[in-house]
């Protein structure tokens, strides 16, 4: 069969690529640059634990060594601390790192994996689909026709593919806007990022009452202080004035040493595709959707779109059609962004609009740290991880049904696992594999080796309703999962995601569990086919 067509060699791009490769599905990285990434100290991205985690299940390299895992957030107003945040297991560090980082890890991954094919200075003009797949062409020196059995637009918020299907992109433009520096200072507090409302220090001028600090590695900090409302121009000049003020605001030093290594002007928009799917045509990251005020991040949420969109394109590649699972990507993943956007619009003219929350949240500043603080901890409607409650995919409702803390559609808990080897490995180290996955509960087994209990109790009539499954399943143990009761088993998509848990080995239940997760009935191919190719 032809490759998957991406069109993009950025993060989301690269990703999908990536993510479909360890499905053993091939793809073409359609670039219309020359291949090379621009260094850009101040463009930088903060990735949550489970989206760190997966870039580095793809590219093989922990990003660590190249972002930092803050250890906090402290939220200031004025000269008074309104809260400070620890990062731990409650509440797990994100990565700051720069984007250009981030992208030179994937492309390096990309071009060491054989089943990607990236084609630098190639900008799609023309697509053209049919029933058994996707034709396009590229112009450059290198310019051709090339032929997929899928397309999907990963070309960001001009895209060209968006454009060419017809699609409409309605939102807000200039939702915010800041004007950002990457500098290197010794400044308090070095692994803990910031928010300072209305500091002391401040003065007049187009810059609003807010500012911004994340660190990142070698003791570089990215500040963004917020603007107001407008098109008023920043000059060097002001921009220079207000870094020297906010770094004498936070070190007390009346003339702070610093390096400056990058600025610009981020200016946030708010908007949503209409349709992420036309036929064989998909669109993920940018190209489908922007966001990104008050702490939430767009490009985090795009690798999301391309983990949920790889193991649906990988299904239908290796099993043929399987059209309410690719209908499922838009359904899940619009979802969620449109709530985050929502929230987003609900809650800016509250923080933005001059006094406006005392008449909604009583304890103004209380209310208001809260609201701030949201996106960036990963809680509330604007940054809690999203879970597919309505998806699909749903399994049937079934008496077997056990409580567990993870919600149906939500991502699972990174408990350690025993694989089929005898390996103990991390529960996200096994995702993405081609294959859903069975982890039964079973506390005492991490003390005894692999052959002494597989074959004992209730594993073996577990592995046979395993085997029996319309979709390749890998078979897991785990000596607990939060909130599972004993021979509790768990049945996880290949994205992470929980399909059911059930009250012991439930062949029957198990076996509608991954059929509802395969968007319906099975499809002929099972995993003894799977396994003979």
């Amino acid at each position: 069969m032809d490759p998957v067509i991406v069109v993009g060699a950025g993060p989301v791009g690269l990703t999908l690529a990536l993510a479909l490769a360890r499905h053993e599905v091939p793809s073409v990285v359609l670039d219309e640059t020359p291949g090379e990434d621009e260094v850009r100290a101040a463009r930088t991205v903060v990735l949550r634990e489970d989206t760190a985690a997966l870039v580095e299940r793809l590219t093989g390299a922990p990003l660590g060594r190249t972002g930092l895992r803050w250890t906090g957030w402290r939220s200031l107003r004025r000269r008074q601390v309104t809260g400070e945040y620890a990062f731990g297991e409650d509440v797990p560090a994100p990565l700051h790192l720069a984007q250009h980082a981030l992208t030179g890890a994937l492309r390096a991954a990309a071009v060491r994996e054989p089943l990607v094919e990236l084609a630098s200075r190639n900008r799609l003009d023309a697509v053209e689909q049919d029933s058994t797949g996707v034709t396009v062409h590229t112009r450059g020196p290198d310019g051709t026709w090339w032929r997929g059995s899928h397309l999907v637009g990963c070309d960001g918020p001009r895209s060209t593919v968006r454009k060419l299907q017809d699609i409409r992109f309605p939102g807000r433009t200039a939702v915010e806007r800041h004007a950002v520096a990457a500098l290197r200072a010794e400044l308090p507090r070095p692994e803990e990022a910031f928010l300072h409302r209305m500091p002391p220090w401040r003065t007049t001028g187009p810059f609003a009452g807010e500012v911004t600090g994340r660190p990142l590695p070698d003791g570089v900090w990215r500040l963004d202080w917020l603007l107001p409302p407008g098109k008023d121009l920043v000059t060097p000049d002001l921009l220079l004035a207000r870094i020297r003020e906010t770094l004498t605001g936070l070190t007390g030093e009346s003339s702070p040493s610093y390096e400056l290594l990058d600025t610009g002007v981020h200016t946030v928009h708010h908007r949503l595709a209409r349709r992420w799917r036309a036929g064989r045509i998909f669109l993920a990251g940018d190209a489908a959707h922007l966001l990104g005020a008050l702490g939430t991040d767009g490009l985090d949420e795009g690798l999301r779109d391309a983990d949920n969109l790889a193991w649906k394109l990988a299904v239908t590649w290796h099993h043929g059609p399987h059209e309410v699972l690719l209908d499922s990507y838009q359904t899940e993943r619009r979802a969620i962004v449109s709530a985050r956007l929502r929230a987003a619009d609900q809650v800016l003219p509250l923080l933005r609009g001059g006094g406006g929350l005392r008449a909604y949240v009583s304890g103004a500043a209380r209310g208001h740290d809260t609201l701030h603080m949201d996106g960036r901890l990963g809680r509330g409607a604007l940054g809690a991880m999203g879970a597919y409650a309505d998806s699909p995919l749903g399994s049937p409702p079934s008496d077997a049904e056990a409580p567990v803390d993870t919600p149906v559609g939500a991502p699972v808990a990174d408990v350690v696992v025993t694989a089929e080897d005898g390996s103990f490995v991390p529960l996200r180290d096994r995702l993405g594999r081609g294959a859903l996955l069975a982890v039964l509960v079973a506390p005492g087994t991490v003390v005894w080796e692999r052959r002494h209990w597989v074959s004992a109790g209730i594993m073996p009539r577990l592995a046979a309703a395993v085997t029996a499954l319309p979709y390749p399943a890998e078979l897991l143990v785990a000596e607990g999962y939060p909130g599972a009761a004993p021979h509790t088993v768990l049945l996880v998509r290949p994205d992470g995601h929980l399909v059911t848990a059930l009250n012991g080995v439930r062949p029957a239940d198990l076996h509608a569990a991954a059929e509802a997760a395969l968007g319906g009935a099975a499809h002929s191919d099972n995993r003894a086919e799977a396994s003979a190719r």
